[in-house]
C-alpha cells in the first residue's frame, strides 16, 4: 500500500515511478575536516537543494523535508555542519569529527562546510548550480554565502537573524544580495526578520510572513507543526517560479 501511494503521488509530480535513495556520503572542506552528508538523489539531471540545520542538529532534520523536495523534483543533500549536535538519533558526524581533532565549531566556522556541500553537488554531475536551504543560524550563512557564491542561484532562509554578533554584521553584508530569495519564520520573528532582510533589492524577494504560531527554522516543515502546511504552500509556489 506505501509503495502504492509513493508512485501516486511521483505521478502526481510527473516524476518516473521509483523510490529515492538515501545514500550517506563525505567530502573534504578546504580546512581538511571531512563532511557527512546525506544525498537524496531524485534525478542527476535535477537541480540541487543543499539543506543545512539549525544550532545544534545534525541532517537529521531534513529526513522528512528532503523526500518531500525529492518529490518536487529536486536532488537534496543534507549537511552535518561542524556547528551542531544531534536530532531525531542522528548524530552529527562532522561536529563529531570537529570535537576530535580540536577545531573551533562557532556558526562562522561552519561556512566551509556548506562551501565544501555546493562543490560536492558540482562534483555529481551538476550543471544549474544549487539552492541553499538554510534554518536558523545556517540560514544566515546561506545569505552570507548566496551574496557572493557564484554557483548559489536562489537562498531559502528559515528564520535567518544576527547569529554573528559583533564578527560580522550581515545586515550590512548581504545588501548586496541579487539572487532569488524565500525568507520565512515563525510570526513571533517576523518583524526582526523583516528588519533583516529591508535593504536587499532582490527582484524575486518573498518574505512569508505565517498566519499561524509557525516555527523556527526549518522545522516550520515538519509535520508536528500545526501549520506546516501553509509554509509548504508559500515554499511550492516560489520554487515553481524559479528558473535553473
Amino acid at each position: 500500500m506505501r509503495l502504492i501511494l509513493i508512485c501516486v503521488l511521483l505521478s502526481a509530480y510527473g516524476l518516473p515511478f521509483r523510490l529515492v535513495a538515501q545514500q550517506a556520503v563525505t567530502f573534504p572542506a578546504k580546512d581538511g575536516l571531512t563532511v557527512t552528508a546525506d544525498l537524496f538523489l531524485q534525478n542527476k539531471e535535477s537541480p540541487y537543494i543543499v539543506l543545512c540545520h539549525l544550532a545544534g542538529h545534525s541532517r537529521g532534520e531534513y529526513r522528512e523535508t528532503a523526500r518531500r523536495l525529492n518529490l518536487m523534483g529536486y536532488n537534496c543533500l543534507a549537511v552535518d555542519a561542524r556547528s551542531g549536535n544531534e536530532v531525531l538519533g542522528v548524530i552529527n558526524q562532522t561536529a563529531q569529527r570537529a570535537r576530535e581533532q580540536n577545531k573551533r565549531a562557532d556558526y562562522l566556522d561552519a561556512e566551509p562546510d556548506i562551501v565544501a556541500a555546493i562543490a560536492y553537488a558540482d562534483s555529481l554531475g551538476n550543471r544549474k548550480g544549487v539552492i541553499l536551504l538554510g534554518s536558523s543560524y545556517s540560514a544566515a550563512l546561506a545569505l552570507k554565502i548566496g551574496t557572493v557564491n557564484r554557483r548559489v542561484k536562489a537562498v531559502l532562509a528559515f528564520s535567518p537573524g544576527k547569529y554573528f554578533g559583533e564578527k560580522l554584521s550581515l545586515k550590512q553584508y548581504i545588501r548586496s544580495f541579487n539572487k532569488p530569495l524565500f525568507v520565512t519564520s515563525s510570526k513571533e520573528e517576523a518583524t526582526k526578520v523583516a528588519l533583516l532582510i529591508k535593504d536587499i533589492q532582490s527582484p524575486v524577494k518573498r518574505h512569508f510572513v505565517p498566519a499561524g504560531k509557525g516555527a523556527h527554522g526549518s522545522i516550520a516543515l515538519w509535520k508536528v507543526t500545526p501549520n506546516h502546511a501553509e509554509y509548504w504552500t508559500a515554499l511550492e509556489a516560489f520554487l515553481k517560479q524559479l528558473k535553473l
